[in-house]
């Protein structure tokens, strides 16, 4: 069926609902409460099964030409002995292509040109909403895309669920040189990503306990396995981005909403906002974007049609990313452990 929806919030999952929706032939609008677009340089992982959904939406290509493969990838002590290797080969033995990485203003400008093809999609900057009901009014489907505070998941199901921290500090960069390993090095109480992202530069992260200032973060790697010191001084402090780890809980009984007005369906961050030690908040937001917009493309052209539509989004989306989000997080404790000897046993003992 087609219909008019404004989609909330012009992050990954928003815009790709949104190029959903128009190529299934509604009139679309998205609202963005920042007066400009977050361009911010960290690297996604991007899933072959997202890879899947970004062809079904059209910007499958736009997302291989800025892409890098992700392959042999370990995690290591702080020394950098190799206690495993991260499971990439075995993902791309069964889906016929490789783990994709890819910065976020690359994937944001995919999903712009994407959006742009159409000429008819206004993207209106600096729009606050704080009255749902009265938004919904005229409307056939609001989609709720606006993130971990979600105005419109409040507004339909109660402050109930809600950011959670995780007691754990995230910073992220990006360093002009190219690292010869690639993965992780978990330590006691903290951990240390490193990544490609493009030729010639290294996505790296690091989680360190909450109370880490920049000045200090450096020094807590500083006896670390090459190329870990070196990563962290040649990228300037003043790029490093920090934020406080957090994820959506209690988890949420419905992604979806068929009263009081018109029709609420909630994507990405807004419906499972999740630790990102698994590397999948981007590609279940992607996933989410997809899976509704088939649904409604199905959906017979009536209300009904919308409602039973967005029944089989939440049955196809809501296990799936809570058991996602529940694994990311379980992870991050597992990862963040003071307990290393325990840890890395268990660690070793899984499939090479």
């Amino acid at each position: 069926m087609t219909g008019t929806a404004t989609v909330v919030g012009a992050g990954i999952g928003g815009l790709a609902t949104a190029i959903g929706l128009r190529r299934a032939g509604w009139s679309v609008t998205v609202l963005e409460r920042r007066t400009e677009l977050e361009r911010y340089g960290a690297a996604f992982g991007i899933h072959p099964t997202a890879q899947s959904a970004l062809d079904r939406l059209g910007v499958g290509d736009a997302l291989r030409e800025h892409a890098v493969p992700y392959r042999d990838a370990h995690i290591r002590t702080p020394d950098g002995t190799s206690i495993a290797r991260l499971p990439l080969e075995r993902i791309e033995r069964k889906a016929g292509r490789p783990e994709l990485l890819i910065s976020r203003p690359y994937l944001l400008d995919a999903l712009l040109a994407g959006l742009d093809a159409f000429g008819d999609v206004p993207i209106k900057l600096g729009e606050r909403v704080t009255d749902v009901d009265a938004l919904a009014a005229g409307q056939d489907l609001v989609i709720g895309a606006d993130g971990i505070r979600s105005a419109v998941r409040t507004a339909r199901f109660g402050d109930r669920s809600g950011p959670r921290e995780v007691g754990t500090v995230a910073w992220i960069g990006i360093a002009d040189i190219e690292s010869p390993v690639h993965g992780e090095a978990w330590g006691s109480g903290r951990f240390f990503g490193l990544t490609p992202v493009e030729p010639g530069r290294t996505n790296w992260y690091a989680t360190a306990p909450e109370a880490t200032t920049a000045d200090e973060l450096r020094g807590l790697f500083a006896g670390w396995h090459d190329p870990i010191p070196r990563i962290l001084a040649a990228t300037d402090p003043a790029t490093w981005i920090r934020y406080e780890m957090r994820h959506l809980h209690p988890a949420l009984p419905s992604f979806v909403s068929t009263a009081p007005v018109a029709p609420v369906a909630l994507v990405g961050d807004a419906a499972h906002a999740m630790t990102p030690n698994l590397g999948q908040g981007a590609c279940t937001a992607i996933l989410d974007a997809d899976a509704l917009t088939r649904a409604l493309t199905a959906a017979p052209p009536d209300p009904a049609g919308v409602a039973g539509a967005l029944r089989a989004y939440d049955r196809e989306r809501r296990r799936s990313a809570q058991r996602t989000a529940f694994a990311s997080r379980t992870l991050h404790r597992f990862m963040s452990t003071e307990r290393t000897r325990l840890r890395d046993a268990a660690v070793r003992l899984l499939p090479g």
